[in-house]
């Protein structure tokens, strides 16, 4: 003890091991972690699970260190633009058995780089969002949603990388064309099929359609225009006889009274 009552820095309490390892444990329970859900630490890796929590949105405290994120079986409906955007070392993201139909168009975003796989399976996605997904590098799964199968579906898997271990079961539940519905796609594009012919053959008819319309306007006032400008000569033409007409003198070298 030294003057003054002070401890000298070598009579300072030098932490143990176990109250090393008590204040790393504290310090993990104070990190951000969803409420109702769990964030086990494995040798440093944050592993997020909020699996059949009854959630309807994406929690927004979930800790930026999180390499696993489970949000599958619950009754979140849309992703919003941004909403994992802070998880940059994120690797697996599964959001599967929702009840998703909307996703943004930037809802990845941030996460292009490190994630390896997502799962959004049985869920209620009509249309492939190819600017929220495009640019990931991840496997998706996607089978089981209420895909329609048309030309934006079709070019959209072209810049997806899918999960070869789901990709047969991805079905058409609505289709452009009648005898692919309820057929697994991968089936009906390895046989040749093409939605985007289709649709180009949609929007030629509707071309056409719309030209012979505007030719169709322009014939009809072409045909009034003509008849109107007869009815107004025939009118000129029984007004200039309605005119009376003068005298005509019989003798031309008699003077003029």
């Amino acid at each position: 003890m030294g003057p003054m009552g002070k401890q000298s820095p070598s009579s300072l309490p030098v932490p143990t091991g176990g109250s090393c390892l008590l204040l790393l444990f504290c310090l993990r329970l104070g990190a951000s972690c969803p409420q109702s859900c769990q964030c086990p630490d494995h040798a440093g890796a944050v592993a997020v699970h909020c699996s059949a929590r009854g959630l309807q949105e994406i929690p927004k405290d979930i800790p930026a260190d999180a390499v696993l994120l489970k949000l599958d079986a619950n009754k979140i409906a849309r992703i919003p633009n941004g909403a994992f955007q802070h998880l940059s070392q994120l690797r697996e993201l599964d959001l599967s058995q929702n009840a998703i139909e909307t996703i943004g168009p930037a809802a990845f975003s941030g996460l292009a780089g490190g994630l390896r796989l997502l799962d959004l399976s049985h869920n209620r996605i009509r249309r492939i969002p190819k600017d929220a997904l495009g640019k990931l590098s991840a496997k998706i799964r996607l089978s089981h949603n209420p895909l329609h199968c048309e030309c934006a579906l079709q070019e959209a898997l072209w810049e997806l990388k899918l999960d070869p271990d789901s990709v047969d079961e991805i079905a058409c539940h609505t289709s452009v064309q009648e005898e692919y519905v309820g057929k697994p796609l991968i089936q009906a594009l390895d046989s040749g099929v093409s939605f985007c012919s289709i649709h180009h053959k949609t929007t030629d008819v509707a071309m056409l359609v719309t030209m012979f319309g505007w030719f169709a306007m322009v014939i009809t006032y072409v045909v009034y225009y003509v008849r109107q400008n007869q009815e107004d000569a025939r009118r000129h033409l029984e007004y200039l006889k309605s005119l009376p007409s003068a005298p005509v003198s019989k003798d031309p070298l008699s003077p003029v009274p």
